[in-house]
């Protein structure tokens, strides 16, 4: 096993189990056990269990939001569609079996110091996240894209919450049904037009090119 791959394997086997267990309850020596490496192995790639759970975090981050983004991306159609998407993605997500929840919610929970930069890695992933619905957003012609992405985020950080909490995938959903009545809502006080039945996917404006906002 090459330097590189020990090293991806010393993090895959930490996001297993940080992922699991937690990140205070996971010791090291359980990871080496599960990784099958000495502690001299693990010194030689991260000089302390904090730098391990920050290249975790940081691996987690680009994978993670790539892979949401470019499985929302496959939903064609007006951007409100590609917004309604994030739920089914995140619908998607909470029925692997290995779900236990959001690695970057329960490390803000486990490191509550505001200096730590556990904490921080994990609060910039929130923000790229909320950036990325932003720029969905920002393709309606709504009267403030930030506002209605601020509410959706927080649409899908309380149903993966609820997902991991009570186990009820279904969060997903409920979270999608009032997702759409925020956008349709917004739409409506841009357009003036009014849409009395939420349950069929209404078309929004869309910016044109020379007013998108990026």
């Amino acid at each position: 096993m090459g330097s590189t791959s020990r090293r991806e394997h010393l993090i895959n086997t930490a996001i297993e189990l940080f992922s699991e267990h937690g990140f205070h309850a996971t010791g090291i020596d359980t990871l080496l056990e599960k990784a099958g490496m000495s502690k001299r192995t693990l010194y030689t790639y991260f000089r302390s269990k904090e730098e391990l759970i920050l290249a975790v975090l940081r691996h987690q981050d680009g994978l993670l939001r790539n892979q949401f983004m470019a499985s929302v991306g496959k939903a064609a159609g007006q951007p409100e569609t590609r917004l309604l998407a994030v739920y089914d993605v995140a619908e998607a997500w909470f029925k692997q079996k290995n779900f236990f929840g959001c690695m970057f919610i329960n490390a803000v929970g486990e490191y509550a110091d505001a200096d730590s930069p556990i904490r921080q890695v994990s609060i910039e992933y929130k923000k790229l996240m909320r950036a990325y619905l932003l720029s969905l957003c920002s393709q309606l012609d709504v009267a403030s894209p930030e506002e209605l992405a601020d509410a959706l985020a927080l649409l899908l950080e309380g149903a993966i919450v609820t997902a991991q909490v009570s186990r009820n995938v279904q969060a997903a959903q409920t979270a999608k049904k009032v997702a759409k009545i925020l956008i349709d809502d917004a739409c409506r006080k841009t357009t003036g037009q009014l849409h009395d039945n939420h349950s069929d996917i209404q078309t929004c404006p869309v910016e044109s090119n020379e007013n998108l906002r990026n």
